[in-house]
């Protein structure tokens, strides 16, 4: 009896986990070993030497390398207000600037999404920097809040102070004109269409005379400049080429003056057709028209009195026609 409790105590011992090398170097499955109930199997020393290096891996937002460099870098700051050393204060003011641009530019990018195109990026995060060198100077480490969360409102608004100091429109003519672009976005939402001026002024639950008053402070919302581009049927084109000259020549109208003429005067003499062409289109005076064709002033005055008259009895009823093309 002795001897068979000896040999289950050494089967026992055989089976704990040692530190040998693997028992089935072919790859094949071992047998799952008899390690007595409730005894945990101990975690091999690889799986060990691989867990250690993640603390050198975390992402920036955690308690990691970036994040106690920046915790480092604040209480230099926080030591040098306290020992008013001013460049050392300028010098560590300024890294905690640059470490933080990222969510200068990110606010100002979020911003612009909202902003007319002549709005340039580079003008929103110069406004943004202020915010944040103000937000730096009043933050206290002590109260145990996140610097982010207290340096995004003040960028922000910044930002926002900016843009209302250079903004030529008043702020209630914008919140009208925002109120009317919301209305005309509900409408089309509901309808699948553009609302016409009577259904947009019950939509706002306004009179339509308010409604053209308001629309036309809002047309002076927005400035775009001459040098952006458009691109017009796949080719790029500056504004200043788009926008009509009204001292220019309207080709279509020259072109329907040209036809007009050419049917009036067809029926004409070289001569006559040169002295009305010569007055009505480049606008000659009689003498100069004399002294073209070898004709006195008088002889060109008698000479227009009869082919008007001839114009006049050809065309008949045509005139009113020709008036209206």
């Amino acid at each position: 009896m002795n001897r068979t409790q000896h040999t289950v105590s050494s089967v026992d011992l055989t089976c704990l986990p040692q530190a040998e090398p693997d028992p089935c170097p072919s790859g094949q499955p071992a047998a799952r070993a008899a390690t007595p109930r409730g005894r945990r199997q101990p975690v091999a020393p690889a799986t060990l030497r691989t867990a250690a290096p993640r603390e050198e891996t975390q992402r920036p937002g955690r308690k990691g390398p970036d994040r106690a460099a920046t915790d480092a870098l604040w209480e230099r700051f926080e030591a040098a207000r306290a020992s008013g050393e001013t460049l050392q204060i300028e010098r560590l003011r300024n890294e905690l600037v640059e470490r933080y641009m990222p969510l200068v530019r990110g606010s100002a990018e979020r911003l612009l999404r909202t902003l007319p195109n002549s709005v340039d990026l580079e003008d929103l995060v110069s406004a943004g920097v202020f915010g944040l060198m103000d937000a730096i100077r009043g933050f206290d480490t002590r109260r145990g809040i996140k610097f982010a969360t207290y340096c995004s409102s003040r960028v922000r608004g910044s930002i926002l102070d900016q843009l209302r100091s250079e903004d030529w429109v008043p702020r209630l003519v914008r919140r009208r004109a925002g109120g009317i672009d919301k209305a005309e976005q509900d409408f089309m939402a509901r309808f699948g269409r553009e609302p016409n001026h009577v259904e947009l002024a019950r939509e706002l639950e306004i009179d339509t005379d308010r409604l053209t008053r308001e629309l036309q402070n809002a047309d002076i919302r927005s400035m775009h400049s001459f040098s952006r581009r458009w691109d017009d049927e796949g080719r790029s084109v500056e504004l200043s080429e788009m926008v009509e000259d009204p001292s220019a020549e309207d080709p279509m109208g020259a072109a329907r003056e040209r036809d007009m003429m050419d049917e009036i005067t067809r029926s004409l003499s070289d001569r006559d057709r040169l002295i009305i062409r010569k007055y009505y289109e480049e606008g000659r005076t009689l003498r100069e028209i004399g002294n073209l064709v070898d004709l006195t002033e008088s002889r060109v005055c008698q000479i227009h009195s009869n082919v008007m008259d001839h114009l006049r009895l050809r065309l008949g009823t045509k005139q009113q026609e020709l008036l209206a093309m």
